[in-house]
């Protein structure tokens, strides 16, 4: 079943969730599916049609404070309300006392009671972008990534094509890169996909000759960063003679990437031509591009211009020379 499972939330060290297991050990298989959450407080009032069980329910110091005032057996009836309905995850916040009648209906329901030590407004914010990260449909590409200018240029083209040798040309520009080899690509609301590198092979790169060369090791920090969101993808393909390739860039092409569309070159590989300098005057005219300039567009518009202008003037010399 896609999601992700409690278990794995619980265990998460590096989303700054601090969260630990109270109860319902038996529930940590339960799996979510959406990175929403809920704040079940009309749902502890009765309301229980409001409430989505397949979503995290966070519980803060308004929720435990009304069912604090209630009534024992009318604390005790909203609590085996609340915990019939399958929920997938309760979580306590700012390391409140947890009332021993939601241990024990989250004991014996099977429902993973947590407690984390954040304020609830941090929390809900913490693991909305952990899910959000961790649940948006994601894929690996075989590909460079590499930040030039600013631009996220994802480098493609068949094993042996030359991308490791054209972003290490670029880092020597400069330039920083990203991932090498296998670039793991995730989605991100509301349309933005983001890569990164693999873990083990983070800021290395293979390098036909020389082997496998840690780019942070070699030219520094400023040379590498963790992610990019990506703006274009440049398609390296070996030099076709039969092949007619774009001269003036009229072609708009797109690369289907989770769902997006994503900006592409196809640039032809032959001796002589410098692949580094080529795809950073390709970042360069993107920036362009998102700041609606359009070099080919322009050229296109002065050409015919230029054209109407030489046929209205050939039309006058003939109207002139047949009137003389």
């Amino acid at each position: 079943m896609a999601g992700l499972s409690i278990r794995e939330i619980l265990d998460e060290t590096e989303a700054g969730l601090e969260l630990s297991l109270i109860a319902g050990a038996s529930g940590l298989d339960h799996r979510v599916t959406i990175p929403r959450i809920q704040k079940p407080g009309l749902a502890l009032a009765g309301y229980l049609s409001s409430l989505h069980p397949d979503r995290i329910q966070v519980l803060g110091s308004t929720e435990l404070s009304y069912l604090a005032q209630l009534e024992g057996d009318e604390s005790l009836s909203h609590v085996k309300d609340l915990c019939s309905l399958n929920i997938s995850c309760l979580i306590i916040t700012k390391g409140q006392g947890v009332p021993e009648s939601l241990i024990k209906e989250a004991d014996a329901k099977g429902i993973p009671l947590l407690l984390t030590p954040q304020q609830s407004s941090v929390f809900i914010s913490l693991i909305t972008k952990f899910l959000e990260e961790r649940l948006l449909p994601s894929a690996t590409v075989h590909a460079v990534l590499v930040d030039v200018l600013g631009v996220g240029v994802l480098i493609m083209g068949k094993s042996g094509i030359g991308k490791s040798e054209c972003a290490l040309e670029l880092v020597l520009k400069g330039h920083r890169l990203v991932a090498d080899d296998i670039v793991k690509v995730r989605l991100k609301l509301p349309a933005v996909l983001f890569g990164e590198g693999m873990d083990l092979a983070h800021y290395h790169m293979e390098v036909r000759g020389l082997g496998i060369i840690n780019i942070k090791h070699l030219f520094g920090i400023a040379a590498i960063r963790e992610r990019k969101k990506i703006d274009l993808v440049v398609e390296l393909l070996e030099w076709d003679n039969n092949e007619q390739y774009d001269r003036l860039g009229f072609e708009d092409k797109t690369y289907d990437l989770l769902g997006l569309k994503i900006p592409m070159l196809s640039i032809p590989v032959r001796p002589g031509r410098n692949m580094g300098s080529i795809v950073e005057v390709a970042a360069r005219n993107q920036l362009l591009k998102e700041m609606g300039y359009n070099s080919a567009l322009e050229f296109q518009d002065r050409l015919e211009k230029r054209m109407a202008e030489m046929a209205h003037l050939h039309a006058h010399c003939i109207i002139g020379d047949n009137l003389e």
